[in-house]
């Protein structure tokens, strides 16, 4: 007899067999989520959970790392869905071979990733002309 059938613990709802298990299952109750399905997971969040977005030309094998609040400043405040679609190698061109994750960096890691940084945005204006 297990010690919680000798206390009469009212908690025990199911008989144990002889080797004191269970032979009943019951579903765990519902957790609840602690982010909504659905919601996308922006930049914004990859930042302020301390993530760093890694982009890598699976052409030229070069992985760059970026902070999430820097990319965001450069295309806007979107998914790593998106920020894949949107980036181009520097080196080979291409946007085909890109990939891009979010993760969060382990403590090696934290000391020896080189970050690109955000050194200035500059617009320039092109013209272009039509020969009519």
């Amino acid at each position: 007899m297990g010690n919680s059938e000798r206390n009469e613990n009212k908690r025990v709802k199911h008989a144990l067999d002889r080797a004191g298990i269970c032979s009943q299952f019951e579903c765990m109750p519902e957790q609840p989520e602690k982010w909504p399905r659905g919601a996308a997971w922006t930049l914004t969040h990859a930042h302020d959970a301390g993530q760093v977005a890694g982009i890598r030309c699976a052409r030229c094998n070069v992985t760059r790392y970026y902070k999430p609040a820097e990319q965001r400043e450069v295309i806007g405040n979107v998914t790593i869905d998106e920020v894949r679609e949107k980036v181009r190698c520097q080196k080979c061109g291409s946007r085909e071979w890109m990939g891009a994750e979010l993760f969060h960096p382990t403590g090696e890691q934290a000391h020896t990733i080189r970050y690109r940084r955000l050194v200035q945005i500059r617009w320039e204006k092109r013209v272009i002309w039509r020969d009519e």
